[in-house]
């Protein structure tokens, strides 16, 4: 017979984005938000100026580098980024999960650059990283929100490079220690690990970034959303609390609200910590679990936030893919109906699996409680799909 587990996790959102909100967190805090103002008005702009200032100092990025916050979350960050910057150079770009590739249509299909070329690893795995070319622009994400595989340093960037380096580092950020010097342009999204509301991107952009702003004009046209220059220099309001288009104080409120947490319980250092212990917790678990693995195949590359696990057992690993989505569905689905884990089913393009996202604001011990869960909703698909 197979119990179902006594206790359940306290909070059952294990969503990969929008994740988690902090511990503590309660809508009725949100009352100071700046709502029915101006973002243009000194109060509105004081609040985006803030949570930039907030930003650096919590991610320690360098002084000498601009943040601004800009609209369409990260995907909107990274197109500004590849629409603004690409073109003058050689680009290489490098994926290895479903939002690199998307990254690679854009330079390919869309910007149309005909000196592209392009690394694509297949899930749980890593492209060859010593045979780049750093004279060439790069493009890359740092940690494979679809496929649960981080590059384990940034070792592998050449400082002599001259191209530039623009990184997608949206389930990263506040996680994962980045090493700033070897960035030139970073993008994320303040959904992700400090579980903020969606549709807000954060761009940073290094001296050599802003260098190439200024000094460089793309072949093809820039439309309002995603321009960052006038005149040939860089627009400095965008990064001081003036945004392209009209931002969600609330949603701003409810980011300072994360910042603030983030820096009362001990800043990157604590959120790096917590983010680490909960991929420790399911790592213990998985080694004394005969029927499941992780998706990445390198212990180093394992991702703390993105968490995604693969079905091992040969019952499962016998069935067709189709029939495989079919059965991970019937796990999540039971898991759902038992209000003990929402959302965790793996990326639609990844291999079927689950996925839980371990950041920062995850709990460990709502973690622990999933886990006995999970090996009841897999018995239940065995006991259903196997005979």
């Amino acid at each position: 017979m197979n119990t179902k587990p006594k206790n359940k996790p306290v909070n059952p959102s294990f969503s990969s984005g929008p994740c988690p909100k902090y511990p503590g967190w309660n809508v009725t805090d949100l009352q100071s938000a700046l709502v029915g103002r101006s973002h243009r008005s000194v109060a509105g702009k004081e609040k985006l100026r803030y949570a930039i200032e907030l930003t650096k100092k919590i991610l320690q990025i360098p002084d000498e580098y601009l943040v601004g916050i800009v609209p369409a979350s990260d995907t909107g960050a990274v197109e500004m980024a590849l629409w603004n910057l690409l073109g003058s150079r050689p680009v290489e770009v490098l994926a290895w999960e479903s939002f690199g590739s998307e990254w690679v249509q854009d330079v390919v299909s869309a910007l149309k650059i005909e000196n592209a070329r392009t690394t694509i690893a297949d899930y749980g795995k890593l492209p060859a990283l010593d045979d780049i070319c750093f004279e060439s622009d790069l493009v890359f994400v740092w940690n494979g929100t679809t496929s649960g595989v981080r590059l384990p340093d940034g070792d592998w960037i050449s400082s002599e490079r001259t191209g530039l380096t623009i990184c997608d580092a949206t389930s990263a950020a506040f996680a994962m220690r980045l090493p700033w010097e070897k960035l030139d342009v970073t993008t994320f999204s303040w959904q992700k690990v400090l579980g903020g509301e969606a549709a807000h991107g954060v761009l940073v952009m290094s001296p050599r970034a802003i260098d190439r702003l200024e000094n460089y004009e793309p072949p093809w046209p820039l439309p309002k959303i995603f321009r960052l220059s006038k005149s040939g220099e860089v627009n400095k309001s965008l990064f001081e609390g003036a945004t392209i288009n009209t931002p969600s104080l609330l949603c701003v409120e409810d980011y300072l609200m994360a910042l603030e947490w983030a820096e009362q319980i001990g800043g990157l250092k604590a959120l790096c910590a917590r983010a680490d212990n909960n991929l420790e917790v399911v790592a213990t678990w998985v080694e004394s679990t005969s029927w499941i693995d992780f998706l990445a195949e390198r212990l180093e590359c394992r991702s703390n936030t993105s968490i995604c696990l693969k079905i091992t057992a040969d019952w499962f690993s016998d069935e067709s893919p189709d029939r495989q989505r079919e059965i991970t569905k019937y796990m999540v689905g039971l898991l759902e109906e038992e209000r003990v884990a929402l959302d965790i089913e793996s990326y639609r393009s990844a291999p079927s699996g689950l996925r839980i996202w371990g950041g920062a604001t995850v709990e460990s011990e709502d973690i622990q409680l999933l886990l006995p869960w999970l090996e009841w909703a897999y018995l239940e698909a065995r006991n259903r799909f196997s005979g």
